[in-house]
């Protein structure tokens, strides 16, 4: 694996390890300062820009349940200086599948864009090593 798709799969971890902790310092270093972002949880409306997506987080922190998501089966789509994981999540009982877009942002992979809804399963168990996107 070349180190952009290692770079890539490396703030993807980052962005779940933010969550997954409550580390609001964390989540502000995943996310694009430069580029518009955006976010879309579960149910909810679309968050634009980027204050409004890390006001978006501390609110999901401050009520934060304890649960944890892990990604799975992630798959990478390097598109020049933008990247892609479709990625399946587990939070609770509900199963989800994600989009993360990245973009190389002084040198660093930072997230544009995240998009998690539910879907029917997440797979039993990690299938082994990420794969790339055909």
């Amino acid at each position: 694996m070349d180190d952009a798709y290692q770079a890539v799969l490396a703030a993807n971890q980052r962005f779940y390890q933010a969550f997954n902790e409550g580390d609001m310092p964390g989540m502000e270093a995943v996310w694009s300062r430069d580029l518009p972002v955006q976010c879309i949880h579960p149910g909810w409306d679309p968050v634009l820009g980027r204050e409004a997506v890390l006001e978006s987080w501390r609110d999901i922190f401050d009520h934060a349940t304890g649960a944890t998501l892990a990604p799975r089966e992630e798959r990478v789509l390097l598109q020049g200086e933008t990247a892609m994981v479709l990625t399946f999540e587990q939070i609770g009982d509900q199963p989800l599948i994600a989009t993360n877009l990245f973009a190389r942002e002084a040198g660093e992979w930072r997230m544009t864009h995240h998009h998690a809804g539910p879907c029917r399963s997440v797979p039993p168990s990690p299938g082994g090593a990420p794969s790339r996107l055909q």
